[in-house]
């Protein structure tokens, strides 16, 4: 653990430092983890990163996961005034660092305690970065709520070089308090049609604990299906392992003539249903099993959960405007520190790409 104070200032910070009349030094502590346990024993770390979480990507659990089961050594930056903490999940990739995820992470964010002046910690955070690595990137981010602005604005504030764009898409669902009756009939034709079509081919089988020959099912579907090789096994097991026994697991097996030909792992959080894995085998595709376990779920989810959100995952996928109503943009920062020369070629090459981008619009 590397940790060194940061010398805020009350009502804004300055690049340099230095405190202008009137304005009182705080200090900010900053600091850097690798070794999760040592996290996990910071009662301060351990009450927010083990607290009710707006999503299964913001808790030290997911965190362990990644470096348990998919060797991602983590690096843990930590503002911290007082009571007020900012996390910053990282991992160094060579000179760089990055944000600490994998193909599973519907996102990354800042986690941030409620009521601090994240600003500030978070502008702590970004000059200490500057003697941690020339160049971080930081993606799939959201905006809703500020994070990526934020982010943005303490780098630049800092003395990064800062490019922002958007990289991904997030399909969503606001529910707006409708029944799952009154939400199936907003959906495409086409969409109810095959439901009423296909009702009565399959069996579905709903669960909210984890079962071990569920999940075997799903194995074996996802291994017939058009879906690629899976990133992880073991941690996604793990995770919905750790999901069932929290009571947030919500899963749909379809079967036909005795055999499991469809799955879907759901889970529920914070009042949003997050999709995260979905696969039917090629030879069922006639038999839309997957349509008819998705409209189950979301009939779990709506009705009997009353979630206010579900969440399909990033991809722009078509199938997902079936089921969703909005999109949202995730946005990587590529940060650079100006004077290190390895940067160069790389702002070149963003400072081109905007450029282009200008003369295209007009």
């Amino acid at each position: 653990m590397i940790q060194r104070p940061d010398f805020g200032l009350v009502g804004g910070a300055g690049g340099d430092g230095t405190a202008p009349e009137g304005f009182a030094k705080v200090l900010v502590k900053v600091a850097y983890h690798d070794d999760l346990k040592i996290v996990q024993g910071d009662p301060a770390l351990r009450k927010l990163l083990s607290a009710p979480a707006a999503a299964p990507f913001d808790r030290l659990e997911w965190w362990q996961g990644l470096a348990d089961d998919c060797a991602i050594i983590p690096l843990i930056a930590v503002a911290q005034e007082g009571d007020s903490l900012a996390v910053l999940p990282l991992t160094r990739k060579g000179r760089r660092i990055e944000a600490l995820k994998n193909w599973y992470a519907f996102r990354v964010r800042p986690v941030i305690s409620p009521g601090a002046d994240a600003p500030r910690l978070l502008l702590a955070l970004a000059r200490d970065l500057a003697g941690q690595a020339p160049h971080i990137t930081l993606a799939p981010l959201p905006d809703e709520n500020g994070e990526t602005t934020l982010l943005a604005e303490a780098f630049r504030k800092a003395g990064w070089l800062v490019f922002r764009e958007a990289c991904d898409t997030n399909h969503v669902l606001p529910v707006k308090g409708r029944s799952f009756a009154e939400y199936l009939a907003s959906r495409p034709g086409a969409l109810r049609t095959t439901l009423k079509r296909r009702a009565g081919k399959v069996t579905v089988e709903l669960l909210t604990d984890f079962s071990p020959d569920a999940w075997a099912a799903y194995e074996a579907i996802y291994a017939q299906s058009w879906k690629p090789e899976e990133g992880s096994p073991t941690f996604l097991r793990h995770f919905a392992e750790a999901e069932g026994a929290a009571g947030r697991l919500r899963m749909a097996v379809a079967w036909h003539l005795g055999e499991p030909v469809a799955a879907q792992f759901w889970t529920v959080e914070g009042g949003t249903a997050f999709i995260h894995k979905l696969a039917h085998t090629e030879a069922s595709k006639p038999l839309s099993p997957g349509t008819t376990l998705s409209a189950a779920l979301f009939e779990m989810v709506i009705d009997r959960d009353k979630v206010d959100l579900v969440d399909f995952g990033t991809g722009d996928d078509a199938y997902k405007r079936d089921w969703m109503d909005a999109r949202r943009p995730r946005y990587r920062l590529d940060l650079l520190r100006p004077g290190w020369p390895g940067n160069w070629p790389a702002i070149a090459r963003h400072v081109l790409r905007r450029l282009a981008g200008r003369s295209a619009h007009g």
